[in-house]
């Protein structure tokens, strides 16, 4: 059938007015819209990318599944730090080109259409509707997946979105919710998509966390068994990968390899130079660490900054965002003030609901300064 349409009030244009407004004052534009990282690509990363600049899947075809050496590292990134042993679950691997062409396709990669259903948080990244309605498939909404009361009875729902740490709101999902909605999801023959693309980036009022948030392969919640189960994991954030196209999945192989095969040929291959610089990246924990502090620094000062503003600002449990009720009740009305004042953040409109704001942390010290500054703090 191709590609259906799709509709989404996500659309950067919209806020264009605020952005010439906001770059008006002295100073210029404080952008805090959107989670692009801004900090150095680690070190280890880059060198790792020169040595295979001309290596041999440079100048011939690398593999769609992965390098061995990217097999490798991503089966030990699993075990230590996410506590998920990929062998032992029979979970298979797969690299993709960034995490949102995989979470733009999945719906139509397993073959969804006309008549089935995807449930989604109601506040969520919006592509997951997008992919949906690209597919032809409908989108139902839930406030929390974990209550699987509320979607378990729906007809033919066939999968179901988690993404925790969320975006935009920073909710992490417990063993207990995930394992409540896998087994609801295999109730019912539907396939849970857990995004997880900031699961170590998890935040306690005094600092980063010590653990990760909780994998859906975890064996807690997996019960040992990867079926009708996919793991969506991105580079861009822990590493400041995001022009690299660096992500992957895991999961159940009975679902990767058909996707594999579809992606061999359509050529969404990740380039072999990149796939050396993924295996340096997932090497390098203490790279991951030291943009952790940072993170969570800055988070730390703008949650007093707009607290010190009137905003009921409080740190997020995971993720990269504040999220934040807006003063006047409307975004956009909050949208004009701040833009007035050389400050730009997110719409919550573009996430699901009009009543909050998004304020990203993927901004550099000398911006987190200005935005300080005009917030009073």
């Amino acid at each position: 059938m191709g590609f259906q349409t799709f509709s989404s009030p996500y659309d950067w244009s919209r806020i264009d007015r605020y952005r010439q407004i906001a770059s008006t004052r002295p100073g210029g534009l404080a952008d805090l819209s959107v989670g692009s990282p801004v900090d150095p690509v680690p070190h280890s990363v880059r060198e790792g990318l020169t040595r295979a600049a001309d290596g041999k899947d440079a100048h011939g075809y690398p593999a769609t599944v992965g390098s061995p050496e990217l097999r490798q590292a991503l089966t030990g990134w699993f075990r230590d730090e996410r506590g998920v042993d990929l062998a032992s679950c029979g979970a298979a691997l797969l690299p993709t080109v960034g995490s949102k062409e995989a979470v733009s396709l999945m719906a139509s990669l397993l073959h969804l259409g006309e008549g089935d259903v995807v449930v989604q948080p109601a506040v969520s990244y919006p592509t997951y509707a997008i992919g949906t309605q690209l597919a032809g498939a409908r989108v139902v909404t839930v406030t929390d997946p974990a209550d699987v009361d509320s979607w378990v009875s729906i007809p033919r729902v066939r999968a179901i979105w988690v993404n925790s740490p969320s975006n935009p709101t920073g909710d992490v999902v417990d063993v207990e919710g995930l394992a409540a909605i896998v087994r609801a999801a295999r109730s019912i023959g539907a396939v849970v998509l857990s995004d997880e693309c900031y699961a170590l980036l998890t935040w306690t009022p005094s600092g980063p966390a010590r653990e990760p948030a909780p994998c859906i392969l975890d064996p807690d919640v997996c019960q040992g068994s990867p079926a009708g189960l996919i793991c969506l994991y991105s580079l861009s954030k822990q590493s400041n990968m995001a022009g690299y196209r660096s992500a992957f999945m895991a999961g159940d192989p009975d679902i990767l390899g058909p996707m594999a095969t579809y992606r061999k040929q359509m050529g969404m291959i990740i380039s072999g130079p990149v796939q050396a610089a993924m295996v340096a990246a997932l090497g390098d924990q203490q790279a991951v660490q030291t943009q952790r502090d940072r993170y969570y620094r800055r988070l730390h000062d703008l949650v007093a900054a707009l607290r010190s503003f009137g905003y009921q600002a409080t740190m997020p449990q995971g993720g990269l965002y504040i999220w934040v009720g807006t003063r006047g009740g409307d975004c956009w009305e909050d949208m004009e003030t701040l833009a007035g004042l050389g400050i730009l953040p997110s719409p919550g409109e573009f996430y699901g609901d009009a009543t909050h704001l998004r304020f990203s942390a993927t901004i550099s010290d000398a911006v987190l300064d200005l935005v300080l500054n005009r917030l009073g703090k």
